[in-house]
């Protein structure tokens, strides 16, 4: 079984910045795209950012950015550690919402999607 543990939110003023970790454990399963999504209370869960696997690369490949955030947030990750990072940037109380990593995968040929348990970013204005 595959575990994702995100780090790094938290209370940030409008302007500020924090920087997003996910690492995965358990399994060692290969992951292909892994990212970010956040849901703001009463609203459903969005992608932020997501990058790909990248072949043989060690940081990944291709990125995609929500419109809202693309310029302010970066995403990348680590192929050999199994993390993904999520910096942002000119955060506005807009990006307040629960942030979580998703990795894609297969198992037994079919897509599988591991989640973690979400973390808090609260940004005030």
């Amino acid at each position: 079984q595959v575990q994702l543990v995100e780090s790094g939110g938290g209370l940030v003023q409008a302007g500020g910045s924090l920087r997003l970790s996910c690492a995965a454990s358990g399994s060692r399963f290969r992951f292909n795209t892994m990212g970010w999504y956040r849901q703001a209370p009463g609203k459903q869960r969005d992608l932020v950012a997501s990058i790909s696997s990248g072949g043989t690369t060690s940081s990944g490949g291709t990125t995609n950015y929500a419109d809202s955030v693309q310029g302010r947030f970066t995403i990348s990750r680590d192929i050999a550690k199994r993390t993904v990072d999520l910096q942002m940037n000119s955060l506005t109380p807009e990006a307040t919402a629960v942030y979580y990593c998703a990795a894609d995968t297969l198992v037994i040929s079919r897509p599988v999607r591991y989640w973690g348990q979400g973390i808090q970013v609260t940004v005030s204005s």
